[in-house]
């Protein structure tokens, strides 16, 4: 029993000696938030370590410039420019044995964009509206309003019939049921906020007449009918023995006689005649279709 006890006690000291003689890395700074630039720092404390190099990481991916092959116990990585997109957690790597590593967490208020800024959807259907979010970190609460012409916002209340939201950290959506043109018109805006601020984007969503999608096609339909009309109509007054004289040409002779009774070129004469009324006719259509 006493050699067990002995062997605990060898054990637990070794593992103290290990913790206290653990390479330290000092960060300067720590963190930041919201600010435009900073140089990140990383000094490796014991002095005793050899370490093959050093890099930089961000968010778990090597930056590439940030490689060095010395055995310098310091390095830096500058940041020009923070946004959004350059936010997150960037660590500095000593490649020791074993290799050691420091966190520097870069942090910024969220950033809200709208999938779309321009939504429409019909009388008696549903919409859904999207807002994403990037950064570091993520918002941690989504919020929907409505703004109709100068009206106050209006907060949108999730799980009733009309309106359904669904959040993930870096997603939300607003689905709308049953499409009024009366009431849903308007403004919608996503808000997301971490412990940093607050971001917003607007939705601007149009309801249509559900008689809407017919007009191009009664449209259509209504050009088909006064060609059909005026064709007939021409056809009606045409005379037997005219004849296009480019539709000749095209046909392979210059001058044959197309009012005898027994003609042999008699169709000929007939489908000569019928294409240079519709050219005609063209010209007649085209009027009609602009001021349609």
């Amino acid at each position: 029993m006493k050699l067990l006890w002995a062997v605990t006690a060898l054990l637990l000291s070794c593992w103290r000696a290990d913790a206290s003689t653990a390479p330290n890395i000092r960060t300067e700074p720590s963190e930041v938030t919201n600010q435009t630039s900073a140089v990140l720092s990383c000094n490796l404390t014991d002095a005793t370590m050899f370490s093959k190099g050093s890099h930089w990481t961000f968010n778990g991916k090597i930056i590439d410039n940030s490689k060095k092959d010395d055995n310098m116990h310091h390095t830096t990585l500058k940041l020009e420019k923070i946004t959004h997109t350059t936010s997150g957690k960037y660590e500095c790597v000593f490649l020791t044995d074993p290799e050691v590593k420091q966190t520097i967490e870069v942090r910024t208020l969220p950033h809200v964009a709208a999938y779309k800024h321009s939504e429409h959807g019909n009388e008696n259907d549903k919409v859904v509206l999207v807002c994403v979010s990037h950064g570091y970190p993520l918002p941690t609460d989504w919020l929907w309003f409505k703004q109709k012409d100068e009206e106050p916002q209006v907060s949108i209340t999730n799980g009733t019939d009309k309106y359904e939201i669904k959040n993930t950290p870096n997603k939300t959506s607003l689905t709308i049921n049953n499409l009024s043109i009366e009431s849903d018109l308007g403004h919608y805006i996503c808000s997301g906020s971490n412990d940093l601020g607050v971001a917003t984007d607007k939705i601007n969503l149009r309801v249509r007449s559900r008689l809407a999608a017919l007009w191009p096609f009664l449209g259509i339909v209504a050009e088909v009918i006064i060609l059909v009309t005026i064709i007939f109509i021409y056809e009606k007054r045409r005379k037997p023995d005219e004849v296009n004289d480019a539709m000749k040409k095209m046909l392979g002779f210059q001058q044959f006689p197309c009012k005898y009774q027994h003609n042999p070129h008699k169709y000929l004469c007939q489908l000569a005649a019928i294409v240079g009324d519709f050219q005609n006719l063209l010209g007649h259509f085209d009027i009609i279709r602009i001021s349609w």
